[in-house]
């Protein structure tokens, strides 16, 4: 038994010490008594579960905010890619103040990340189950998180929407959900131009 649960197991014995006690000092009806013991019980039940899905309750809240349409906060100003050689748009943004080049696709759904890059940037999944995603290479199961802080260059965008999932390689992918969140984006010439 570990340090932790020996602390658990003496609170709780605490806890149920002081509601037996003080049902006892009252000196009610036996029936009466058994109902507050009941809803003591109730209480510290509740109180229990709230603390074992702290985290889920996070997620949950995070997920209705998405289906709400309140949005994750953007800030910044016009980001100008310039097109490489394969004729795909590349940069370097920010995950968490980890640097990650993206390559900006605005087939895909949701913005993606490696396992490694979640790794490193600190991006852990939200506990929920895989979900498929459609890639190029085929259909792939992939975890839903989110990003704290995703920077790309004058553009910063916290508590964004991304995948993990290691199908990608070394690609992390700026999908539909960070580019629909934006003033417009477009393409004049060779460059990419995104403005918030």
């Amino acid at each position: 038994m570990t340090g932790d649960q020996t602390a658990g197991i003496v609170t709780g014995i605490m806890c149920l010490t002081l509601a037996v006690s003080s049902l006892a000092a009252r000196r009610l009806p036996m029936g009466k008594t058994l109902k507050m013991a009941l809803a003591w019980v109730a209480i510290f039940a509740g109180a229990y579960v709230l603390v074992l899905f702290r985290g889920t309750g996070a997620e949950i809240w995070s997920r209705a905010r998405t289906d709400l349409g309140i949005q994750p906060e953007l800030s910044g100003g016009v980001v100008r890619i310039n097109a490489r050689e394969d004729g795909h748009y590349y940069i370097t943004g920010r995950i968490n103040g980890r640097p990650a080049e993206f390559l900006i696709d605005s087939g895909a759904t949701t913005t993606a990340i490696s396992t490694a890059v979640a790794s490193a940037s600190g991006v852990t999944d939200d506990g929920m189950p895989p979900i498929p995603i459609s890639t190029a290479n085929g259909m792939t199961m992939s975890r839903t998180a989110r990003i704290e802080r995703l920077e790309i260059g004058a553009i910063v965008q916290t508590d964004a929407r991304t995948t993990i999932g290691d199908s990608l390689g070394d690609t992390n992918l700026l999908g539909m959900s960070f580019l629909s969140q934006l003033k417009s984006w477009r393409v004049e010439g060779n460059t990419l131009i995104l403005q918030l």
